[in-house]
């Protein structure tokens, strides 16, 4: 069974990317978000023995595990680990959104249990997947899971584990390539660190 969860958020996606909302789209990283990958390296190293790697299937949780555990690492691909699909607010910024449709960002603040992003994916539907992603990742027989994946899914996988309500997601900040712990017993989670990138400063 699983006691130790590391969460890693792919790196950076560049200028074209920032302040809008990514989510289903296959974003490459950016020149830096190569750089933050390959300064993974260095921390994953003493994680590897024994270790179950789960990777999201988009291009950019792919090439940051490929970068920073090296091209021939063996990972699985587990879809539930994708972040969450925006639809029609793919590449979107906030303020953009909000002069569209105001109802549905109200909705969508609120975490009603049946909203939907247009054309997209419903709260209910990724709220259900990251559910069922960290049963998995529990059960487990590996010691250690380490899984690189999304800022939205690795906000939702803190609230599961510490049994939180979906709201206090928006209480983490998980930036790009950054790394954090949950120590995990019986399913319960304890977060033992949050957000470190102090190895991105050395590289």
């Amino acid at each position: 069974m699983t006691q130790r969860l590391i969460l890693i958020r792919h790196g950076d996606l560049g200028d074209r990317c920032r302040g809008r909302y990514i989510g289903r789209t296959d974003a490459p990283l950016s020149a830096e978000g190569r750089r933050q990958a390959a300064a993974l390296a260095g921390p994953l190293a003493r994680l590897l023995n024994g270790t179950s790697l789960l990777v999201s299937p988009l291009r950019r949780t792919r090439e940051t595990a490929e970068r920073a555990l090296g091209r021939g690492a063996n990972f699985a691909v587990d879809s539930d680990l994708r972040e969450i699909d925006f639809g029609r607010w793919e590449g979107m910024g906030f303020a953009e959104i909000l002069a569209a449709d105001r109802a549905a960002i109200d909705r969508w603040a609120a975490l009603v249990e049946d909203f939907a992003f247009p054309d997209g994916e419903s709260i209910g539907n990724f709220r259900k997947r990251i559910a069922a992603a960290a049963g998995r990742i529990a059960a487990d027989p590996a010691g250690t899971v380490v899984a690189v994946t999304h800022g939205g899914v690795i906000r939702f996988l803190i609230c599961h584990f510490l049994g939180l309500p979906d709201r206090a997601h928006l209480l983490f900040d998980v930036q790009p390539a950054s790394i954090s712990e949950i120590r995990i017993d019986g399913g319960k989670g304890v977060l033992t660190l949050l957000n470190e990138r102090r190895h991105l400063e050395i590289c």
